[in-house]
């Protein structure tokens, strides 16, 4: 099967397995590099984000324990997917998907690094990384509702599902000398900005951050805001 005739197909199944809505649209470059960061619940997220208006050139990364289930793996070497090994440093991974941005696509990525228990955990800085190494902007993405799905079609219902983006993100590059503090700093931004556009009761790990508080507080903008300055 193509790629092209899999995501009509996936689009055909959330269109009518699903009541979902895409907000923020508006806020994903229609060409070019970008990295959409996720939180990650369920199996149907990246299916979801591989129907996204806009990029239907986008990839994602997905972890290689889906080579183990036959379907799992045909749609992740169908869609175009990159494993990646998430029990250590993957560089392969972490190349590929650089190279991916770079030829110009879209790239899903779950920050957390695994799928939650329906609450944000605590981010990683492998986005943070991969957005520095490409210079593209990080889009933050909220999904909600994904949790609900198989107890909703248990009950022949449609789970209400709804995909909310959020303005770019840019990053600074590093200074050697407070390289690990930006880097945190970095990865706090981007899943302050993920739980921004999530309902309050996702926001687990970064729940009354500070962060978050001051997101939360500040007007809605279409416009990007600057990059985040350097320094601890």
């Amino acid at each position: 099967m193509r790629r092209e005739t899999l995501q009509r197909l996936v689009r055909w199944f959330i269109k009518t397995l699903t009541s979902t809505e895409f907000v923020g649209v508006e806020y994903i470059p229609t060409s070019g590099g970008v990295i959409l960061a996720t939180n990650h619940m369920s199996r149907i997220d990246i299916p979801l984000l591989f129907t996204i208006p806009a990029r239907p050139d986008i990839t994602a990364l997905v972890t290689d324990k889906y080579q183990n289930y036959p379907f799992f793996k045909w749609f992740t070497i169908t869609a175009g997917g990159i494993w990646i090994d998430r029990t250590k440093a993957d560089f392969t991974a972490f190349r590929l998907a650089a190279e991916a941005i770079e030829a110009g696509r879209a790239l899903g990525i779950a920050p957390e690094g695994t799928r939650s228990e329906g609450q944000l955990l605590e981010g990683k800085s492998g986005t943070a990384l991969l957005a520095l190494k490409t210079g593209v902007p990080v889009l933050p993405v909220g999904i909600a509702g994904t949790e609900t799905c198989n107890t909703a079609w248990k009950h022949l219902r449609k789970p209400h599902l709804v995909v909310r983006i959020g303005p770019p993100l840019t990053f600074a590059p590093l200074e050697r000398s407070t390289r690990d503090a930006q880097l945190q700093q970095y990865t706090t931004e981007i899943m302050c900005q993920i739980a921004a556009v999530l309902p309050e009761k996702y926001h687990g790990f970064y729940r009354g951050h500070s962060r978050l508080q001051q997101i939360l507080e500040q007007p809605a903008s279409p416009v990007p805001p600057p990059p985040i300055p350097t320094g601890p």
